[in-house]
């Protein structure tokens, strides 16, 4: 196995990039171990498998918790609403999830400091705390969302609401304190086996494959004219929980405590790309059993909740249906929660310096299980609470990831080109000019959201008239940074040879990137544009909250 620093000894010394000794070591996956000291070249099919066994979990869990109770909640309201018609807006996220997520992996293996800390090291304090502050805040309204799932599944089965909440809490709470890396990502490997439980229920509710294969590649937006504003917020309410704030900073520190190291760079892509098949797979099949069972009846474009989703499905299709899809979304909030849980608790654990691996045990990293207990404990408390609002939580855990995803996905670009911390690592121009452009789309997803949270009549002209004025400026951008593309000095191509040996240096002996004038103005604008936003939604929150 390739080492772990720049110096080539086994041991990080103590100017290394990596800030918790716990991650330099053996590869102890859920399905296999790569020791230290391999340096063997892996030939062959069976070797390679192998060694694709011992990689897989960071990409899969990270994909697959992505499927959680919002998202089954999500989904679940489109195939009610409105059929198989939105299934398009799941393809066009499958490059989204893999260029975002491929970056992120690419920063963990290689730099071996989480993304929170680059961003605090990088940009400066203010961009720091912001980024703590935002996840921990943001994370822990997720985690509500999960139990609320808990409870909305317990309740179908019959099951003791207050009992049901307080042993998913132990389950998830116990799973990480084991002080084993390998039995937390076995656990965590095993709730991704039961997401596979929607296979067997697809086929027993069998919606129209031809139409979902049809709706999967030919865009639609169904009610017309008079019900764009409605569409539109519900394709942002897919995207914002397909592609997640909590997903880049849990991805990064996981293939850090894994110790995934640049070597197994290809391998940790396959596992990526597996864990995108699946939650996309999984996604398409709650829309469409939805879609399927909500056809022709009067419950159609009457969605209620996820629990509403199982009751109809168990009208369409029977009880065993419907028990199939109440356990599916136990177990989609249960990974939820444990992912989650868990980018916070890395998050903080990065930028305070504190003890932050799977690999310890509860006396050697006890700030990171506290940080981690405290928000599953709070979470599940808030849950059982009578009179709780949690249909408003739930809105505004939606409203903030779309309010805080672009500055999450900008960060990202700019650690990406940083070459100081990836070298030869750093992103090509197709992946830049990529991933610009989708940076441009979620800004402009997240004013439309922002506005139509402050003004919930919000008319369709409107709407049409925010993505013109965003085009508009996305195409003056872009024109101005190719001028200055072409105008400016050419840099050399970067050398990428030998970059499965390179690691990033300590980060004190890195130089802060310079600020351009052109990156203070977008800076600037980005500062004020997610405060103004956050504040008047959190403003537009309390009142919803003060007029129930």
């Amino acid at each position: 196995m390739t080492d772990v620093i720049t110096d080539q000894t086994p041991v990080p010394a103590p100017r290394s990039a990596v800030l918790d000794d716990a991650h330099v070591g053996d590869i102890r996956g859920a399905l296999g171990t790569i020791k230290l000291d391999d340096h063997g070249e892996r030939r062959g099919l069976s070797a390679k498998l192998k060694t694709l066994l011992a990689i897989v979990g960071p990409g899969l869990i990270v994909m697959v918790g992505d499927n959680d109770a919002g998202a089954f909640a999500t989904y679940g309201q489109a195939g009610q609403n409105y059929g198989t018609s939105l299934l398009w807006t799941l393809l066009l996220l499958v490059p989204v999830l893999y260029v975002n997520q491929e970056m992120v992996l690419r920063l963990g293996a290689v730099t071996g400091v989480g993304h929170a800390r680059l961003i605090l090291e990088r940009f400066g304090k203010f961009w720091g705390a912001f980024s703590v502050i935002d996840l921990f805040l943001l994370n822990a309204l997720t985690l509500v969302t999960e139990f609320i799932g808990i409870t909305l599944a317990a309740g179908y089965l019959g099951l003791p609401k207050v009992a049901s909440v307080i042993l998913a809490a132990a389950v998830i709470i116990a799973s990480a304190f084991t002080g084993s890396f390998r039995r937390f990502e076995r656990t965590a490997i095993f709730l991704c086996a039961g997401s596979l439980l929607l296979v067997p229920l697809y086929f027993i509710i069998h919606p129209a494959s031809s139409q979902m294969a049809h709706d999967f590649v030919v865009p639609n937006m169904p009610g017309g004219s008079g019900e764009l504003a409605t569409v539109m917020l519900l394709i942002i309410g897919i995207v914002g929980t397909t592609v997640a704030p909590w997903q880049l900073f849990f991805q990064q520190s996981y293939v850090i405590d894994k110790r995934i190291t640049p070597r197994f760079m290809k391998y940790e892509k396959a596992d990526l790309w597996i864990g995108i098949a699946i939650v996309i797979i999984g996604a398409a099949a709650v829309m469409g059993m939805a879609a399927a069972a909500f056809a022709g009846t009067n419950a159609f474009g009457n969605f209620d909740d996820t629990a509403g989703v199982a009751a109809g499905i168990e009208a369409h299709a029977g009880k065993v249906a419907g028990v199939l899809f109440a356990v599916a979304l136990l177990d989609a909030s249960i990974i939820g929660a444990f992912a989650v849980s868990l980018s916070t608790a890395y998050a903080i654990g990065d930028v305070f310096g504190m003890k932050h691996s799977l690999h310890r045990g509860v006396k050697g990293a006890k700030g990171f299980y506290a940080i981690y207990a405290g928000l599953v404990a709070v979470a599940a408390t808030i849950v059982l609470i009578p009179g709780s609002p949690l249909g408003l939580l739930t809105q505004g855990v939606q409203t903030l990831a779309g309010v805080l995803l672009p500055s999450a996905s900008v960060f990202l670009l700019l650690l990406c080109n940083d070459k100081a911390v990836l070298g030869p690592w750093v992103n090509g121009p197709k992946t830049n000019a990529f991933t610009a452009a989708v940076v441009g789309v979620l800004v402009t997803l997240s004013v439309i959201l922002t506005a139509s949270v402050l003004f919930p009549d919000i008319t369709a002209n409107a709407i049409l008239d925010i993505m013109a004025a965003c085009g508009v400026a996305g195409v003056l951008a872009a024109g101005y940074s190719f001028t200055r593309r072409r105008t400016g000095t050419k840099e050399d191509p970067i050398d990428r040879t030998g970059r499965e040996g390179w690691r990033m240096p300590p980060l004190e002996t890195l130089t802060r990137p310079a600020m351009s004038t052109t990156r203070k103005i977008g800076m600037g604008a980005l500062r004020i544009y997610l405060l103004i936003a956050m504040v008047l939604v959190v403003i537009k929150i309390v009142q919803v909250a003060l007029g129930q």
